[in-house]
């Protein structure tokens, strides 16, 4: 995929999955910028690769917040598309990301539980008490892989998809991720990229069965070049 658009790479087709890499700042889906979006441009990719005519079919199973780049599926059926959804929905799909955060967290390794409420109107997801009306439970496990110059390279598994999680939990626990413009408060340099990668992503096919796995590297780019990602076993 190239011209003016974004490059977007592809790990994996076939007759009912597509895995491709999204850039940052590309967002998942059509919103109110009007920019170039992944779902779209994945779209125009298949129909001129492929050479069909009328509409591609492409379904979206899961997100990544526009900031954030990294690995991704999407499903070319809608029976795939069915499969996949109910993967994600059941936690059958294992979601790995990267992040550096400010600070440490006081324990090297841990879950974090809250529950959010996201204002549609703002497009901001809180932490709120479990009691309060259209809250949601957010887990995360998290391991602190290496530190350096007040950050923390950690790795997150995800374990519910809520929008902005990684990003709100863990300015909750006072550690805000690099470069979030949203959540980092005081500690977000303007104009910072977000430290936040989709690194691994695993699953059963939803037609063959077969057991598929997909990583994916962030930029070589601050703050990522602090550390030797492969020895850190960040990715």
């Amino acid at each position: 995929m190239g011209g003016s658009h974004p490059h977007v790479p592809v790990l994996y087709e076939d007759n009912h999955v597509i895995v491709v890499v999204k850039p940052p700042n590309v967002p998942t889906q059509e919103d109110a910028s009007r920019d170039p979006d992944l779902l779209t441009l994945i779209k125009a990719d298949l129909k001129e690769r492929h050479r069909k005519p009328g509409n591609v079919y492409l379904g979206l199973v899961h997100r990544l917040d526009r900031p954030v780049g990294g690995v991704m599926v999407f499903a070319k059926t809608s029976k795939a598309a069915s499969r996949l959804s109910d993967a994600v929905r059941t936690r059958a799909i294992r979601k790995v990301y990267i992040a550096v955060v400010n600070r440490r967290p006081k324990e090297p390794q841990g879950t974090l539980r809250h529950h959010l409420l996201k204002d549609t109107k703002t497009n901001r997801v809180s932490v709120v008490p479990a009691s309060k009306t259209g809250a949601k439970e957010a887990v995360l496990d998290y391991r602190v892989l290496s530190g350096r110059d007040g950050l923390s390279l950690v790795q997150v598994e995800l374990h519910t998809g809520r929008p902005h999680q990684i990003r709100v939990q863990f300015a909750a626990i006072g550690c805000p991720l690099v470069g979030d413009q949203r959540y980092g408060g005081a500690l977000a340099k303007p104009g910072q990229q977000i430290a936040l990668w989709s690194t691994l992503l695993e699953f059963t096919h939803p037609v063959t069965q077969e057991a598929l796995r997909f990583t994916s590297e962030p930029p070589g780019a601050f703050p990522w070049l602090l550390w030797d990602l492969k020895a850190a076993g960040a990715v």
